[in-house]
């Protein structure tokens, strides 16, 4: 523990390129002992020529392809993990513990490998991303269309909360990053000294283009005035300033993407079957414990609402009254302290006043007092102790479904009914996240189903999960992070799909050919590329979209049929049963699908050895018509798309993957199956692989 005074920081924004430091500003205070930590201000930073700036450096960024950017991602991860612990000791003086700040920092930090990851796995190594399927417009198919998505042209305008200084930042970063869009990021005032930490160290790595971030430390001024129809503006925060950022005349007249993550009032339900001797039961104590006092409840995604079935509210009280006991309040840099401060006295004021409103409508059970304090100052500090009040009739209440203490602070409402729980639930109008507790997976489904329509995300916890769930409040990149209602209608992370929100998605029409050319996959109908070359005999490197093979013809006999049914064990009627065929509805004896596969397969193959070295799968497999007993069978096999693998740790060949379109025929013409194969080709090294390890010298080894 140190009660020294700490070096008063100054928080500098970096705009066009530089780094601007204003003379006077706004004074910010630590949250533990009220000393001077701060002073922040954006004074002089000029606001249009910043956003000008990001759309003008963008240009670089979009040029990248996916892949490019990913690695970059990755490699600022490994950057800023190694310079983690600065950033814990700022973390302590906004009142957080270090167990919080590890979900801020670490956490924030995997969202970069996290997208860097999903973005190489999933996304092509392109600067553009074809979307859905080709369709054909025309009968004669000539004429096709296609989605595309690319860049938008303008900046990411990020507006963070408070709370989570570094993950706010990130999360929205690496999607947008990924994406091709420049950030500009406006963290909260009272915690902006940390985001501009972790900024500083990204812009001094040196790993990401110049102006694919800024950051604007102090008062946003007259920013969204500046912001155009290429830019997007994202915001984090209370549903009230959502709102009224969102009407901001230039953000509807130039009809600006405008993205709202806001508080809500999100409940956590046990289940009516779980008892106090269940394992569930002791899960919902922890979670709704974990919530209330995890960065002193200042969570967008926190417990505010528990939900329990009435005649175990007492059950629920006194257990929660003992696990609270446990939590430990004071300075979060010693060791026996297991909860922090708010960030600040005014937000304790908030806090306080908001209690006093929702005791119309409840009455404390926990806490309001003043335990024992390890450290800080009560006074000059932002303490508050862990409150929980009890909502005795919550359907004719209006306070607790309305009102948020964005702090230690949960209000408990007992139902009688399933119906009732998810009526509760629903009260909140619109909640980023909810959970359900119980081990009866018929009131999972009821409660899950029920309130679907107004969450954005729904956990269900039990014994099974329980060692592996991250909790009721931890979002994931994977995962959809917004909800509907108050709590925004936005949609953060989410996977891949909080790239494509970043970008313009188009609508291409052409011929096949031309399509082609556009979206570097092969459309049918294409013109296709043949040579006397073997496409298996062709390196990842050297193949491309629409190398074709058209194979030799093959006539399917009685023989094929009954041989296939012998090895497989296959004797399914229509293949080997005549009168049992003639019946069904093929009205003969046809062929297994899987025959066909493999028939074509010994049509396409190169089988000395090459660059081809696996089969890596199959996909989007359609039989279409049926092939009897003397039909005859071609197979095309086309070049569709390519993927690079990246090398992993104890790979030395690289490799990629190669697409190929499958298409068997019939003597008449007709298309018969069809399907996607994937190959595993070796390619050549490039630069972004890792240096070769060097082969050994000496007696025995070639030179």
């Amino acid at each position: 523990m140190t009660t020294n005074q700490p070096q008063i920081l100054r928080p500098a924004s970096y705009v066009y390129g530089q780094w601007h430091t204003a003379k006077d500003g706004q004074t910010l205070y630590d949250a533990i002992y009220g000393r001077p930590v701060a002073i922040i201000s954006s004074e002089g930073v000029d606001f249009a020529q910043a956003l000008a700036y990001g759309r003008e450096q963008g240009a670089a960024l979009r040029k990248l392809t996916f892949h490019t950017r990913a690695r970059m991602l990755r490699s600022l991860g490994t950057y800023l993990l190694e310079r983690k612990e600065d950033y814990y000791a700022l973390n302590l003086l906004t009142g957080a513990t270090r167990r919080d700040g590890w979900v801020d920092i670490e956490g924030g930090i995997g969202t970069l490998f996290s997208y860097s990851s999903m973005a190489r796995r999933e996304l092509p190594d392109e600067r553009f991303l074809p979307d859905g399927k080709v369709e054909v417009l025309g009968k004669g198919g000539t004429f096709v269309g296609r989605h595309i998505l690319v860049p938008r042209d303008g900046v990411a305008v990020q507006i963070n909360a408070y709370n989570f200084p570094v993950w706010g930042m990130l999360e929205k970063f690496a999607p947008a990053f990924i994406a091709g869009m420049p950030s500009l990021v406006k963290p909260a005032p009272q915690t902006a000294y940390l985001t501009e930490r972790v900024v500083r160290d990204i812009i001094a790595s040196g790993l990401i283009p110049e102006g694919a971030l800024q950051l604007v430390t102090g008062d946003p001024g007259d920013l969204l005035s500046h912001v155009e129809e290429q830019d997007m503006v994202a915001f984090t925060g209370s549903a009230a300033t959502a709102q009224k950022l969102r009407v901001h005349p230039n953000i509807v007249a130039r009809n600006v993407p405008f993205m709202t993550e806001a508080d809500s009032l999100n409940a956590s339900v046990l289940g009516l079957s779980v008892r106090p001797e269940d394992p569930e039961f002791t899960l919902f104590i922890k979670e709704v414990a974990r919530e209330i006092t995890g960065k002193a409840g200042q969570k967008c995604t926190a417990i505010r609402r528990p939900l329990v079935p009435r005649d175990r509210v007492d059950a629920v009280v006194e257990a929660l009254r003992k696990e609270l006991a446990k939590v430990t309040l004071g300075d979060p840099a010693r060791d026996d302290v297991r909860m922090g401060a708010l960030v600040s006295v005014e937000q304790r004021e908030r806090v306080r006043g908001t209690l006093e409103q929702l005791q119309r409508d409840a009455e404390i059970v926990i806490g309001g007092g003043e335990s024992e304090l390890l450290g800080g100052d009560r006074e000059k500090g932002a303490f508050l102790d862990p409150t929980v009040l009890l909502c005795r009739d919550p359907l004719n209440a209006r306070g607790p479904h309305e009102l948020e203490a964005f702090g230690p602070v949960a209000t408990l409402m007992p139902y009688d009914t399933l119906d009732d729980a998810v009526q509760l639930a629903k009260m909140g109008r619109g909640s980023l996240a909810a959970s359900v507790i119980t081990h009866d997976r018929a009131e999972a489904t009821e409660l899950v189903l029920g309130m679907a329509s107004t969450h954005g995300r729904l956990l269900v916890l039990n014994r099974d999960n329980a060692g592996e769930s991250t909790g009721h409040g931890s979002p994931l990149p994977q995962l959809k992070h917004g909800g509907p209602g108050r709590a925004g209608g936005g949609e953060e992370l989410a996977g891949i799909a909080g790239v494509k929100h970043h970008m313009n998605k188009v609508a291409v029409q052409a011929d096949p050919t031309t399509l082609m050319a556009v979206t570097r996959e092969y459309v049918p109908g294409a013109e296709v590329q043949e040579d006397v070359i073997h496409p298996f005999r062709k390196s990842f490197d050297e193949i491309q979209p629409g190398d074709s093979l058209l194979t030799h013809r093959r006539t399917v006999t009685e023989a094929d049929i009954v041989n296939f049914a012998g090895l497989t064990g296959d004797h399914f009627y229509a293949h080997v049963d005549e009168i049992g065929a003639k019946e069904g509805i093929f009205g003969k004896r046809v062929a297994h699908g899987y025959f066909l596969i493999s028939a074509a397969a010994g049509q396409f193959v190169s089988a000395a050895p090459g660059p081809v070295l696996a089969n890596y799968g199959l996909e989007s497999l359609r039989f279409i018509e049926p092939v009897g007993i003397g039909d005859t069978i071609r197979t095309r096999l086309t070049c569709k798309r390519k993927i690079r693998k990246e090398l992993r740790p104890g790979e030395t060949r690289p490799t990629g993957v190669v697409e190929w379109r499958s298409e068997i025929t019939n003597q008449h013409g007709q298309l018969v199956a069809t399907y996607d194969i994937l190959t595993l080709v070796e390619r050549a090294r490039d630069g972004f692989d890792p240096p070769a390890e060097p082969q050994p010298q000496g007696q025995g080894a070639e030179a």
